[in-house]
């Protein structure tokens, strides 16, 4: 895990895609992740040094959400050829198939269990499916518009759904009856997730807002409005401390839910980013985007010391800006390097763009403090500073 000190850095960057990457997820024990594409294509990686990835090919269109079952033996895709499959992650082969909807399937999301799925669809609709048995259990269907997400609360008592009809909606997931409904959302809700106790249910959507109610109450405690464009996805960090979110502003941001303001800020895309989301343990987290990149950091969001070290370090409402620069490098083939405190993955000959993190106090792209592997003097100019970076050798 990373030292107190040190900011979230970019650990992994993969390629595999050939299109927008619109969805993520890792595995329970965060030694694989599963991303899907509008290039059709399911790829897990296997997040061991040198592990192989698998391409899953299967849908028609383009895939839209996935997850991992809660015991990770199971991958299930839902896709705008408005079919659901689920997969063994292991095996590189068919899926099954559920003829799901009568229109593009938006979302899709396991019970705790991992017994239950529920999915939205652009017919409207919200189904609850049964995995045991195969079958439709029920729909739910009081939305009047495209139905963009459903999720199951992390006791499977409740399910939250949003849609372009502008309204967030809370059902009891056993008598599929619609309990309480948000509608003050700005307009078309795009996504929808509870945190990791079940006690506060977040949304986000086109009026570039991220709201967060705590269902005790059912009032709005949070507003966030901290993107310049669409949020298209977000992400509770198991402590349900901090939240990481998306958007087609090209930006990842992280917010501190008990401070109430945002942390840092993340410019590793080039485009909207469309899908984020922690790890299980909450020590990384995973982003895509239309770029067709996958970036994973890694964070110290989880160390007991953290608070103190962010009022220490950084003045009174100026949040962090992490900006990963793209260095074009002419390098040997197969040369292992560290770039800062970062490895970077073996340079082939096909390969020449490494990246890299850097960060500083203020929002200031001139005032730029580098991380590497010698003492630096901030602050540099853009320039100088791709003229400092140490590339160290560890052959």
């Amino acid at each position: 895990m990373a030292s107190v000190m040190d900011d979230p850095t970019l650990a992994r960057h993969f390629r595999g895609h050939t299109d927008a990457v619109t969805c993520a997820d890792f595995s329970p024990t965060g030694k694989q992740l599963a991303t899907g594409s509008v290039d059709t294509s399911l790829i897990v990686w296997n997040l061991a040094p040198k592990a192989h990835a698998v391409r899953f090919r299967g849908h028609q269109e383009a895939l839209t959400d996935l997850q991992f079952s809660p015991t990770g033996d199971l991958v299930a895709t839902s896709s705008e050829d408005t079919t659901v499959r689920l997969w063994t992650p292991c095996i590189e082969g068919e899926s099954e198939v559920f003829r799901a909807h009568a229109a593009a399937v938006r979302s899709v999301s396991f019970s705790c269990d991992g017994q239950c799925l529920v999915t939205a669809s652009d017919d409207h609709e919200v189904k609850v499916w049964s995995l045991s048995c195969r079958r439709l259990l029920y729909s739910l269907q009081r939305h009047s518009d495209v139905v963009r997400c459903a999720r199951f609360s992390p006791d499977g008592r409740l399910i939250a759904s949003c849609g372009d009809d502008g309204a967030v909606m809370l059902w009891d997931a056993s008598s599929g009856q619609c309990v309480s409904c948000f509608t003050d959302c700005g307009g078309s809700v795009l996504f929808v997730d509870f945190n990791s106790s079940g006690t506060c249910l977040a949304a986000s959507g086109q009026d570039s807002s991220l709201r967060i109610w705590d269902l005790r109450t059912s009032k709005l405690t949070h507003l966030y409005q901290v993107h310049s464009a669409v949020v298209n996805c977000f992400s509770f960090h198991p402590s349900n401390n901090y939240l990481i979110s998306g958007s087609s502003d090209s930006t990842v941001k992280i917010a501190d839910l008990l401070e109430g303001q945002v942390m840092y800020t993340l410019h590793g895309h080039k485009g909207p980013v469309l899908t984020s989301v922690f790890s299980r343990s909450g020590e990384e987290f995973v982003s895509g985007g239309v770029d067709g990149q996958v970036l994973v950091w890694r964070t110290n969001l989880d160390s007991r010391l953290y608070r103190d070290v962010l009022r220490g370090h950084s003045p009174k409402g100026v949040h962090r800006t992490i900006l990963t620069v793209s260095l074009s490098l002419s390098l040997p083939p197969s040369l292992p390097l560290q770039i800062g405190p970062t490895l970077v993955d073996t340079v082939s000959h096909d390969r020449h763009i490494v990246d890299q993190t850097f960060y500083t106090h203020t929002v200031s792209p001139g005032q730029l403090r580098a991380r590497s592997s010698r003492p630096c003097q901030p602050p540099y100019s853009l320039t100088e500073l791709l003229y400092n970076v140490v590339i160290q050798s560890l052959l």
